[in-house]
Order: C-alpha cells, then structure tokens, then sequence
C-alpha cells in the first residue's frame, strides 16, 4: 500500500522559515572567512585573520565573559526560586494567590526601560548601592523569574499530583517525593527554564543598560550596542562582531 507523500503547507512553510532565519547567519559564517571588508561576493580569499584579531580584542572577551557570568548565575536562581513558586501554585491552595499569581508576572508586562529606571532608583536612591555586575544580575533574576515559574508550571500541572500522594503513602517524605519523583519529571521543563532564562539575561540590554554601572563594557550587548563610540571597543572591527556572535 503506498503511503500519502503529498508535502503540507505547514511543512513548506516551517522551511520558509527557516530558511529566511538561518540564512543570513550562514552568510555570516562565509563572509568571515572571506579577506575582505566587504560583504559582498565574489570572495576576496580565505583567511583566518578576522578570528586572530577577534581572540585579541581583549574588551570583547572579558564582556562576553561577564554575561556569561551573569547569564548562567540570575538563570540558576531564578529557575529555582522559579520552581518553588510555581510547585506553591499547583500544588498548593492558599489565600491570595491569584493575587500572588498575579504580582508575580508583572514583570513580564512591564517594559524592561521602566523596570530598568525603577531598579536604578531603588539600588541608587533608596539603599545606595555602587551599581555592578551584581545589580545586573539582580535585575536578570527579576525578570526571569516569571519565565521560569510559568514554563514549570505548565508542566507541573501536565501530570496529576496523586503520583506524588501515591509515593508519601508509602512512606516516603515530602522533600523525598519532591526529590525523587516532581522533579524528575519536570526535568524537561527546569531545563527549558534555565536555557530559556539564559537567554533572555544574554540578550537583555534595554534594562541592564541603567543599572550595569559607569563601565558600558561590562556586558556584551552594552559593548556591542557601544561600537563605534569614541574609546569604546574602538579596537572591534566590523567583523570581529560579526565573528563572535556566529560563534555564540
């Protein structure tokens, strides 16, 4: 019996996608080997000078450094206290919690600039704080919180809780339950979490912008969004950006 091989739209339209996503970054690839500023064809040669000059540049390195610092750091945090809040939402009822629900994923909704100079104010003006790598990832913990509540939440309340009823009937603790069978099976969800949160704290510029301090090289998207500006990763070339962020 032959089996239907017609081609559905989805299918057509899930390789137009991806096409027009992946493409420019694959012309990225071949534009930096090419000895040439120039991004245009026919290639010039092939050299491995634009990486040289990108393995020197020194501001770049120790910036991206430090959002990956600040990235796996505000991402390991907010995953966890993200699954305490979520496991308090689905498996538990108490007074107020659509109103915890509620509070808890303002920041998904409010604009990273407001929540940027809000966060200025409380660190600069209420408690006095120098503003560092630490109130960045201060910041990145804030927003990535609801992230990481509501992606484990959704897998939490994807399998029924009397599994977990069933392990303390037979003898088990709640911490050993919750150790040996709620976790585990959210493992797909805490990853999802922690890599989704990652990358919103290594993307994120419109708020790390007012609290990362006097130095705008201190993270990645600061340094890249400072190209070009006088004495600031004046060393970069055009390529060594383009470089580094088909490697990243």
């Amino acid at each position: 019996m032959r089996k239907n091989r017609n081609v559905s739209f989805g299918f057509i339209y899930f390789v137009l996608l991806a096409l027009f996503l992946y493409i420019p970054i694959l012309l990225l690839v071949v534009f930096s080997f090419n000895d040439s500023r120039t991004l245009s064809f026919p290639l010039s040669g092939f050299t491995l000078g634009w990486y040289r000059e990108l393995a020197g540049a020194g501001t770049l390195i120790e910036s991206v450094w430090n959002s990956l610092l600040v990235g796996i750091g505000s991402s390991i945090v907010a995953t966890i206290l993200g699954t305490m809040a979520a496991i308090g939402i689905i498996r538990y009822e108490f007074v107020g919690r659509g109103v915890f629900l509620g509070l808890s994923t303002i920041p998904l909704v409010i604009p990273a600039i407001v929540l940027g100079v809000a966060l200025l104010i409380i660190f600069r003006q209420m408690f006095d704080v120098n503003l560092s790598l630490w109130t960045v990832g201060l910041g990145h913990v804030i927003i990535n919180i609801p992230i990481a509540m509501l992606i484990v939440a959704s897998r939490l309340a994807g399998f029924p809780d009397n599994l977990e009823e069933a392990a303390m009937d037979l003898g088990a603790t709640y911490w050993g339950t919750l150790r040996r069978i709620t976790l585990p099976m959210s493992f797909p969800a805490l990853a999802a979490a922690f890599l989704t949160s990652f990358t919103t704290s290594f993307d994120e510029y419109a708020m790390t912008v007012f609290i990362v301090g006097t130095d705008p090289t201190l993270c990645l998207s600061i340094c890249i969004h400072n190209f070009g500006s006088p004495g600031i990763c004046r060393s970069l070339s055009h390529w060594q950006l383009s470089s580094w962020l088909v490697l990243s």
